[in-house]
């Protein structure tokens, strides 16, 4: 997952917050919002922020280490398949008549699928929120998986997979990972493949629904027109029959594969490069000054050394950047731009001196300022500036075990990084020599 804005984008008493809010519902610009830790009689959880300017209630929830890291091997695309097939008929409901009762319920509600977690949300009008958290249930606790949808939607993924195979960004992101990650789950493509997709059965998708829809890993965040005693009520509703336990396929901790070049020949009008370097957990103690020490290098728009480098002074790339990119058992941070043919190997230089400058120099206090300035700053634009949002970023501040004072902390933790902290973390992490991938037209080899 890459990192935005340092996120991967029960209290005894409520957590007030000062934000600047831009868009959350009909709220003034400036507000104070309060996050409430809701518990269930059979001890589900959630955090709730109430806002009755419009009358919505937005439900944001997700499934830990549910992702596809859990395809067994052969089948890869379980778990996508499986998300794309929630609306597609639940209990006595087949897809036509459970998808006519969502429209009824003016409810909208989205299922998706990272590398190491599934994502569930509903978006409901609050006076028809009991029949919209019905089908939601439903969805959740009886999907049907019967045969016709499953055909249609798997011929749909396929016909995607099949339309990239000769995509060059998709090819480079395939070559990417599997070099990056060898035989670790994170290598396999979450599609899937035609193969694979091909060799999964319904007794498969009703396997690792039962397995891993449970109440143990079950992370939930709710931001609307609703207190708490009610959202009790609808939780129990939704999520309280399911049962206690995943049972989870292990998956190991895994460093990216560095000190290699790959090389990937395309016809193509420019030259697309990417370099990995070591990364950093989010609970890491050192990870804010990592996290503005890229900023620097490459993550702030338009304020970034390497966009200065090589779009402001030399016109060398329309766009460059950098991003830390944390998964639950990786870390990577990754460079990335497009340029011309010709000037390929005199980019790679140049980002790589600038690499070498920010480990032997680190940042100036006026860069520092700058990028504390606008990760403070955009945190609530970018964060929280709608109720979906909220809730979203409620949610990836539980599945990183963040704890719910997060927001009130984070100006602090970011304020108490130092000058030595970031050059500590631009050694650490740059240091090593990269992996750098290079698609495009063949070029003569470079010296490492």
């Amino acid at each position: 997952m890459v990192m935005f804005n340092g996120l991967r984008l029960g209290v005894a008493k409520p957590l007030l917050v000062a934000l600047v809010l831009l868009g959350f519902a009909a709220a003034p610009a400036c507000a104070t919002i309060a996050i409430q830790e809701v518990r269930t009689a059979s001890g589900i959880k959630a955090w709730l922020v109430e806002d009755y300017s419009v009358p919505i209630v937005t439900i944001r929830f997700a499934f830990r280490e549910s992702g596809s890291t859990q395809d067994p091997p052969g089948k890869e695309g379980l778990v996508n398949l499986t998300t794309g097939l929630f609306d597609e008929g639940a209990g006595d409901l087949d897809s036509n008549t459970f998808q006519e009762r969502l429209d009824d319920a003016g409810a909208k509600m989205r299922f998706s699928a990272s590398r190491d977690t599934i994502y569930g949300s509903m978006r409901a009008l609050a006076d028809r929120k009991d029949s919209a958290f019905n089908l939601l249930r439903l969805a959740i606790e009886q999907p049907r998986f019967d045969q016709s949808p499953v055909d249609r939607i798997r011929a749909q993924i396929i016909s995607g997979i099949l339309a990239e195979s000769k995509d060059p960004q998709k090819a480079a992101q395939v070559a990417w990972a599997k070099a990056i990650y060898g035989d670790h789950p994170y290598s396999n493509p979450e599609e899937g493949t035609e193969q694979s997709l091909a060799a999964i059965t319904i007794s498969d998708l009703k396997a690792f629904h039962k397995r891993l829809f449970t109440r143990g890993n079950l992370v939930i965040a709710v931001a609307g027109a609703i207190d708490a005693d009610a959202l009790k009520r609808d939780l129990d509703q939704i999520f309280g029959e399911l049962p206690a336990e995943p049972h989870l396929t292990p998956v190991i901790e895994t460093a990216p594969k560095l000190g290699q070049e790959i090389r990937i020949a395309f016809d193509l009008p420019q030259v697309q490069l990417r370099l990995a370097y070591p990364g950093i957990s989010r609970e890491d103690p050192q990870f804010f000054a990592a996290y503005l020490m890229n900023q620097t290098l490459g993550g702030g728009a338009f304020t970034s050394r390497l966009w200065n480098e090589m779009r402001e002074k030399r016109g060398f790339a329309y766009g460059i950047g950098s991003t830390l990119v944390t998964n639950a058992h990786s870390a990577t941070l990754a460079i990335y731009t497009r340029v011309r043919p010709d000037r390929a190997a005199e980019t790679l230089s140049l980002i790589q001196a600038e690499v070498s400058q920010m480990v032997k120099d680190g940042v100036s206090e006026r860069e520092l300022e700058t990028a504390k300035k606008n990760t403070i700053g955009s945190f609530a634009i970018s964060n929280l500036n709608s109720s979906r949002a909220i809730a979203g970023t409620l949610v990836e501040i539980q599945l990183e075990d963040l704890g719910i004072d997060y927001i009130e902390r984070r100006e602090q933790l970011i304020q108490a990084v130092t000058i030595d902290d970031v050059r500590s973390a631009a050694r650490r992490l740059l240091s090593a020599d990269p992996a750098v991938m290079i698609v495009g037209p063949p070029q003569e080899g470079r010296k490492r």
